[in-house]
């Protein structure tokens, strides 16, 4: 196995090398010490040319968290939320929430960030419906300023669990900037985007950009200096080019999903979350979503016989090594604190399920789905053939593998499922269309500060008819009135207690109509390299969340980067070659070799999904990378 490992990488080696080739005719070399320098990559996938923290959606990573800054951030191993720019926040009534900014706030042009900043930026988000947080103000009646470091939000109908989301998620905005832009949802912000945040954009490229610390940063005096000067944050082609960088040091901080951890872990000094497996905590549910409008899916008993016949520690075994675990029956990551205090046991015990074909068997002949031609495959009660597709993108290795497993599972109930790998947009477009049979997705499952959004996305109620583009989930277009009651209590209910009699009852009906399938816990993929940063969070030391997808800085990656420490090693003496789109702050003296240029495709909602690789000849470094069985 180390033979092959050292073969694997030599050839990823080689590759990067070719890789890094391509960028030869870029036009400008930036000098950067090593010692100083952070390369992270995992939540980037084209190329990086949108810094507004408006329109999420399209904002690179980063753009929240590093250089605009939130309200608050979430700690979702603690489930805590905590003051970040606000110094306090609380209900002072039913209809009225109240913010203390705290002292000496300033944007990184040196100008102070005040209560009015706080008020325009949701003012602006009511003048332009287009922004991401611009539906707040079907609820938001009005923000008030009460002095420079008070504002008071007031509801016409507080939606209390969509507020806690939005209070770590809406960037603040400077208003002597953004009051002169009047097309937020087209513009860019790639020139000089001025943030408050501890980062300021430095350089761009095709495959990379670069920040700079901002030694202003407000935050210095209540949190201290983040430990490395400059990020450089890449575009990588595949997984396994990610791990080759890893191991040579190129990349200190990666969010993919690594083959070959157990084998490179100790070799290289690899730190990941836990030290054995799964190596990884898991951040998201990956779910197999059924079509509830087509016969035979729209058969509640007829999902629970699929249920039945599919084996999830399978999938965890052959699709991620062991990485990830599988998923309890409510889909519910109830690792997490927010998740666990409204988890009910007694209805998992009641209307749960495991891997059991010989039930999913019983389930399927009681409800007349028999092989009648002899063919091995059931056919339905009237003699029609049943014949199933199940889809995930093409490229997405673990979720392609996933997909056969899933179809031999149910083959060896008599059910023909035939997997399909349609390219990233056409898959896109079936799931958001609802034109798919069955379709593997994690897209909105993540670990949220209230359980509420997660509901909202999986059983989203008001979800477009079949052939309409619907986009905030509840792909298989599930429909129960009961659901849409309950999640509408939820989010205006104040006591606590009646939320978690709302999420009993949810989770109840989950498990009885079980409309989609909870597969497996998607990794909170987490490696880093010893070799420039050391004092990495991991399961014994679990000060942070180590993810930098997007909308996971503000939930763990700010604190990564105040609690990192560098090891000081001798500066090398390379160059970092960039194609500059952003006017450069400073200049620095020392140099660094570039990491190897690459990209991916993956999962945007979530990130580090698998993509595809662009070089033929990663392909095959799966199949030697997997120990033999």
């Amino acid at each position: 196995m180390k033979k092959i490992l050292a073969t694997v990488l030599g050839i990823v080696f080689v590759l990067s090398i070719l890789g890094q080739a391509n960028l030869t005719s870029a036009k400008e070399q930036v000098q950067l010490p090593r010692e100083e320098t952070l390369y992270v990559g995992g939540g980037l996938w084209s190329q990086p040319n949108n810094f507004n923290p408006t329109v999420s959606w399209a904002a690179v990573t980063g753009t929240i968290g590093l250089i605009y800054e939130t309200l608050f951030v979430y700690d979702p191993l603690k489930d805590k939320l905590e003051p970040w720019l606000a110094e306090s926040g609380k209900w002072i009534n039913n209809n009225t929430y109240q913010v203390k900014l705290r002292e000496g706030l300033t944007w990184q042009d040196g100008k102070p960030l005040t209560a009015e900043d706080v008020k325009f930026t949701f003012d602006y988000a009511k003048e332009h419906s287009g922004l991401s947080y611009s539906p707040i103000w079907g609820w938001l009646k009005e923000v008030k300023v009460i002095d420079d470091r008070t504002v008071d939000f007031i509801f016409s109908e507080p939606h209390y669990e969509e507020w806690r989301y939005w209070l770590y998620n809406i960037a603040i905005i400077p208003e002597h900037v953004w009051k002169n832009i009047n097309d937020p949802v087209n513009y860019a912000n790639t020139k000089n985007p001025i943030g408050s945040g501890m980062y300021k954009l430095y350089k761009t490229d095709q495959m990379r950009f670069i920040l700079i610390r901002n030694d202003n940063w407000w935050g210095i005096k209540y949190y201290g200096k983040p430990a490395p000067k400059y990020i450089v944050y890449v575009i990588v082609y595949s997984n396994n080019l990610a791990l080759s960088m890893l191991v040579k040091g190129d990349l200190d901080w990666s969010n993919f999903f690594i083959p070959g951890v157990p084998d490179v872990k100790n070799r290289y000094g690899i730190v990941t979350w836990f030290k054995d497996k799964p190596y990884h905590l898991g951040i998201n549910t990956a779910f197999l979503f059924l079509n509830t409008q087509e016969k035979p899916l729209n058969n509640p008993e007829f999902r629970r016989a699929l249920a039945y016949a599919i084996n999830p520690k399978e999938i965890a075994q052959r699709a991620s090594q062991n990485q990830v675990t599988p998923a309890d029956p409510t889909g519910l990551l109830i690792q997490y604190p927010v998740f666990k205090k409204i988890y009910d046991k007694n209805a998992v015990k009641m209307y749960g399920f495991s891997y059991n074909p010989e039930k999913a068997n019983q389930i399927l002949d009681k409800l007349g789905f028999k092989d009648i031609n002899g063919d091995g495959y059931r056919e339905f009660p009237d003699g029609k053939p049943l014949k199933l597709t199940i889809e995930v993108p093409y490229g997405w290795t673990d979720w392609m593998e996933m997909a056969r497993v899933i179809s031999e599972n149910l083959q060896l109930v008599g059910i023909r499922v035939d997997p399909k790998f349609p390219d990233y947009s056409k898959y896109y477009e079936d799931i958001t269309k609802g034109s798919f049979d069955m379709a593997i997705n994690n897209f909105g499952s993540q670990v949220y500060a209230t359980p509420w959004e997660w509901f909202n996305w999986l059983l989203y109620p008001d979800v477009a008819p079949i052939g309409k583009a619907s986009y905030s989930g509840n792909w298989g277009r599930y429909k129960n009135e009961k659901v849409s009651e309950l999640l509408h209590l939820i989010n205006i209910e104040k006591d606590e207690s009646k939320k978690i009699q709302y999420y009993h009852e949810l989770q109840e009906i989950f498990l009885k109509d079980l409309p989609y399938i909870p597969l497996i816990y998607n990794g909170a993929w987490f490696e880093a390299s010893t070799q420039y940063w050391t004092n990495w969070p991991d399961a014994n030391n679990p000060y942070a969340l180590p993810l930098t997808w997007q909308n996971y800085w503000q939930m763990g990656g700010l604190k990564v980067l105040l609690h990192i420490k560098p090891v000081k090693t001798p500066s090398p003496t390379e160059t970092f070659t960039t194609q500059s789109t952003a006017p450069s702050s400073t200049s620095s003296t020392s140099t660094t070799p570039a990491p190897s240029s690459s990209s991916t495709t993956s999962n945007k909602k979530s990130g580090g999904i698998c993509g595809p690789g662009v070089l033929v000849a990663l392909a095959i470094l799966p199949l030697l990378l997997k120990r033999r069985r």
